[in-house]
């Protein structure tokens, strides 16, 4: 599959639809510019983890910027068109307009495209020179902002998930399986009163925790929780144990690890009658962080956008 462009390379393209000199909506603008760039349905579905366009973000990001830079104008709200500053940067640009390019557009007291190394906001990074001047330095400009912000808390969700396998691979069994119990609770399962149990230590005949999917208690799941202090793989037999152990009791079972699945575990789970879903600890820790379940929120960010029914 062929990457998405940046939001730098959108702006030869939102050039490009808008040089007939007709006015464009921003929705009908992006469509344009989708089929200008000829990305393909594959390219076009893919999304942020909030489940927007990076496509048509990315395009929301270049006519933002070709705005900022007087190279589009906006005659009325949501409605876009070229300027002559734009045609001579498309006429100057055929092949390509990067950010380096719209900086040099920018007026020169606009603090909009340089910011201190040390905000850490986005920007163009930049050093000083033997007069104290700001110069802009080269940067990696591929994400737009919401991108960025998005990556960085990727980062960071990947580092506390290592922490959470670490501190889970270290705790005692019943501490994992309550903990596992809890996370099913924390994400709607458990019936109108929230009602999970964890099965005592010894014979559970393979069964650590059980579930209610209803008020009454009449569809349960039955749990699986296998903690391992090391690197170890479930193997396709602990899986077979455990559909053994449903036999007679539900249909359905639930097998989660701190580690992972050999193949043959997973193609048994996938074939055998009874429904078994294997979760792994990669997956385990992303839903801990997701239901916020062993973790705590430490800083929270607001990402604001122009309210346009103001200025009506």
């Amino acid at each position: 599959m062929n990457t998405v462009p940046s939001w730098e390379g959108f702006n030869v393209f939102v050039l490009k639809a808008l040089a007939s000199g007709a006015v464009f909506a921003r929705r009908d603008l992006c469509k344009v510019v989708l089929s200008l760039a000829n990305l393909d349905d594959e390219q076009r579905s893919v999304t942020l983890a909030n489940g927007d366009s990076i496509a048509q973000n990315r395009i929301g990001w270049s006519i933002s910027y070709l705005n900022r830079v007087d190279a589009i104008d906006r005659p009325a709200r949501a409605q876009y068109c070229i300027t002559e500053k734009g045609r001579e940067l498309l006429r100057s640009h055929p092949q390509g307009i990067g950010e380096k390019d719209l900086r040099l557009l920018a007026k020169p007291d606009d603090q909009w495209w340089v910011t201190k190394k040390s905000t850490g906001t986005f920007g163009v990074a930049d050093d000083a020179d033997a007069d104290g001047n700001a110069v802009g330095t080269d940067t990696d400009t591929r994400l737009d902002p919401i991108e960025q912000i998005q990556q960085g808390i990727a980062r960071i969700n990947d580092e506390v998930s290592a922490a959470l396998l670490s501190r889970l691979q270290g705790k005692e069994p019943a501490f994992f399986e309550k903990t596992v119990v809890d996370l099913l609770l924390a994400m709607g399962y458990g019936g109108a009163h929230g009602k999970g149990t964890v099965t005592q230590l010894t014979n559970d005949g393979g069964i650590d925790g059980v579930i209610d999917q209803d008020a009454l208690g009449l569809n349960q799941i039955f749990v699986q929780a296998k903690r391992y202090s090391r690197s170890n793989t479930v193997e396709r037999p602990e899986v077979q144990s455990f559909v053994g152990a449903l036999s007679g009791k539900a249909d359905r079972g639930l097998f989660i690890t701190t580690n992972t699945f050999s193949k043959g575990a997973v193609e048994y789970a996938r074939n055998v009658p009874t429904r078994v879903i294997l979760i792994d600890g990669h997956q385990l820790t992303q839903l801990m962080i997701r239901y916020e379940v062993g973790v705590q929120v430490t800083h929270a960010y607001r990402v604001v956008g122009l309210d346009e029914d103001f200025f009506v």
